[in-house]
């Protein structure tokens, strides 16, 4: 699913306010690191992920590479901090 531009405002939007639910450390992306975003995204559906500052990594790119490993879609990235969103249908109930 690709969020439309007005989808994206409002879930960034919503974004702004979130803490930090995922850690992504200088050892990159684990096993952990995708486990702990999947539980993260089957209970909230947006979730902020920050990468280390130590990791030598580009952001955006991982993000995208995250997103794509957990059928997601990335809202934005800022820096060294990213915004996923996948829609739970269960959560709407």
């Amino acid at each position: 699913m690709s969020l439309t531009s007005k989808q994206r405002a409002d879930l960034r939007a919503q974004a702004h306010h979130l803490l930090v639910t995922v850690r992504v450390g200088h050892n990159g992306l684990t096993d952990a690191v995708r486990q702990s975003l999947e539980d993260a995204l089957r209970t909230k559906e947006l979730v902020k992920i920050q990468f280390s500052k130590t990791a030598d990594i580009d952001a955006r790119a991982v993000a995208n590479e995250l997103a794509a490993s957990v059928s997601a879609d990335v809202v934005q990235t800022i820096g060294r901090t990213a915004t996923l969103y996948r829609e739970n249908p269960e959560l709407h109930k």
